[in-house]
């Protein structure tokens, strides 16, 4: 007699190829349109379901787990960050909890090159000029940006994503620096010629540019804060593709609009969707709406490593990318 197939919740829309694959392999629940799930849908799934698929959009706190039925015992989640769920009470409560790591490091690192170059080149400012029909021709002194080649580049987190970032870096001729909870290797700092900061704020007070690239944790919660902000160079941009919290983002905004830093470059923000209004008024600001991991190539490596990991599970096994509290 075959075997029951695993029912299978997936909160948001994914690739067509993903939810096909998803379709054949398990008793799977797709979405009908791409809006987030309300909090009563998802208790009403975690109650019936034996794996549930969120997304960064999905809230997973205790309470909510709290309600999960006896039958849910993995949240194979399509991302690779779950500062989102509560991976302690899960874990308690016998839910397994599994992410999609390394499949969108150089996405987001080709991002944070974008947004580095889209600040210090102000290319927003000069679309929005051609945009409105407003360009009057070449001039000697219009739209000055900076050099991005010999400027100091550094980097906070230096994991797959910021040696990403350092490998691009540097071929731009941009010199390396980094600051992390461990320096790396002798090998891999020669690998990008990097130079290692071991206090935070003496690195950020002597570089050109800061790439936020570290993970969302009770120690990176405003790890950039208003006074470690005030150390950066006037002249100075700042570019996150990580996670918005990193960065007091009030402060940041106070400060840009004061003139005391050059300009900002980001793509994720400390509320969500409520994005400081402030921000979009400035001219050296670039602001996208968490596109770091946005190509359908990335999308749909990551719903491999999602049926992997529940295909994995089904047969008995570890995910390979299972999330346990110590790895927070």
């Amino acid at each position: 007699m075959p075997r029951e197939r695993l029912s299978v919740v997936v909160t948001r829309r994914l690739p067509d190829a993903v939810e096909t694959r998803l379709s054949e392999l398990f008793d799977v629940k797709l979405r009908d349109d791409d809006t987030p799930m309300s909090r009563s849908q998802m208790a009403e799934a975690m109650r019936d379901a034996d794996v549930l698929v969120p997304t960064v959009t999905d809230e997973i706190d205790a309470r909510l787990i709290g309600q999960a039925g006896e039958r849910l015992k993995l949240i194979a989640n399509y991302g690779a960050g779950v500062d989102h769920i509560d991976v302690a009470t899960a874990r308690q409560r016998g839910i397994l909890v599994s992410n999609t790591p390394g499949v969108l490091t150089d996405d987001t690192a080709d991002m944070a090159m974008s947004l580095l170059l889209a600040v210090t080149r102000r290319i927003p400012e000069g679309l929005a000029i051609m945009q409105k029909g407003e360009w009057q021709g070449w001039a000697p002194t219009a739209l000055l940006g900076g050099r991005v080649g010999g400027r100091r580049l550094g980097i906070l987190g230096m994991g797959r994503i910021g040696q990403a970032v350092a490998r691009r870096a540097a071929a731009f001729g941009m010199q390396v620096h980094y600051h992390n909870r461990k320096r790396l290797r002798p090998e891999i700092e020669e690998q990008y010629d990097a130079t290692y900061w071991e206090s935070l704020d003496q690195m950020v007070a002597r570089m050109d540019v800061i790439s936020v690239n570290c993970p969302s944790t009770p120690s990176t919660f405003h790890l950039m804060n208003a006074r470690r902000l005030k150390l950066m160079k006037p002249t100075a941009v700042i570019v996150n593709t990580s996670r918005g919290e990193v960065i007091d983002e009030s402060a940041l905004t106070r400060m840009l609009r004061a003139g005391e830093l050059a300009g900002a470059g980001l793509d994720v923000y400390e509320h969500g969707t409520d994005v400081n209004p402030s921000l979009r008024e400035l001219p050296n600001v670039v602001l996208l709406p968490h596109m770091g991991s946005a190509t359908l190539e990335g999308r749909i490596e990551m719903g491999e490593k999602v049926i992997i990991n529940i295909k994995t599970f089904e047969d008995g096994h570890r995910p390979p990318d299972q999330v346990v509290p110590s790895m927070l």
